[in-house]
């Protein structure tokens, strides 16, 4: 069994590409009968609102529910975290429909326009300990969503401090007169067979992401890796990637 990829809009193939550097094989997803055949289920980056449009138009919204509720993983970046949200603020008028499953409340566009998209290095000490690497991740925000409130349930995994990312527009509407500007808003939060992310690891050669999210997966189910490989072949080729990637190395993918 695959790891799937919702290959309606977006980041997609910057997915695949991440998963192909760990030894995973992802298979891109469009139709609903085509999730019955994967053991989890990547969510990627994009416009959540076509995306949206695209699932809804594709009849898949009933499908990714009862994938979700069937207690497989599903990992959300960016507009995928808006899609596994159970609410969602600042939308267009008339809003978007949600996957759910998610007990959070996110602000779909709370970093502002794309021209405000951002890196910024973020501690991710769960992440760390984990995966090993750098007690920190340099995470690519683009139009990102925040996490304003979770549930009792609901891990945080990732916080960033709006003081020192100066992206938020103080003045935009979008903001509802919530935030201090010196407080920290959530960007990454798990919740059972959940994991989400307001940012973009995919588009950075730091694999950690991508691997955590496979451990959840092999939790449930064999996975199927493009070449026979163990946890430690993964671990060993993500250690050669931290030694060979400088900090000031732009985000990339293969």
């Amino acid at each position: 069994m695959a790891v799937g990829v919702l290959a309606l809009q977006g980041s997609f193939n910057e997915h695949i590409a991440a998963l192909r550097r760990i030894g995973v094989k992802g298979v891109e997803i469009r139709k609903a009968e085509q999730l019955e055949n994967i053991t989890s289920l990547i969510i990627p980056g994009g416009e959540s609102t076509t995306m949206a449009k695209l699932a809804e138009l594709h009849n898949l919204f009933p499908a990714l529910r009862e994938f979700v509720k069937m207690g497989k993983p599903v990992w959300g970046t960016c507009a995928g975290l808006i899609f596994l949200a159970n609410k969602a603020t600042g939308q267009k008028t008339g809003g978007q429909e949600l996957v759910g499953g998610l007990d959070c409340t996110v602000h779909r566009n709370f970093f502002g326009s794309q021209i405000q998209s951002f890196e910024a290095e973020i501690p991710v000490p769960d992440l760390a300990s984990k995966e090993g690497g750098p007690p920190s991740f340099r995470a690519v925000f683009i139009r990102a969503p925040a996490i304003l409130e979770v549930g009792p349930d609901v891990e945080v995994l990732a916080s960033i401090s709006i003081q020192s990312t100066k992206t938020v527009d103080a003045d935009s509407s979008l903001q509802e007169g919530i935030i201090e500007s010196d407080s920290k808003v959530i960007v990454a939060v798990k919740q059972g067979n959940l994991l989400a992310t307001a940012f973009h690891p995919e588009l950075t050669i730091d694999s950690r992401w991508h691997s955590y999210f496979m451990k959840m997966t092999s939790s449930n189910n064999q996975i199927v890796t493009v070449a026979s490989s163990s946890s430690n072949s993964f671990e060993d080729q993500e250690s050669y990637l931290y030694n060979k990637q400088p900090k000031t190395d732009l985000p990339i993918y293969e």
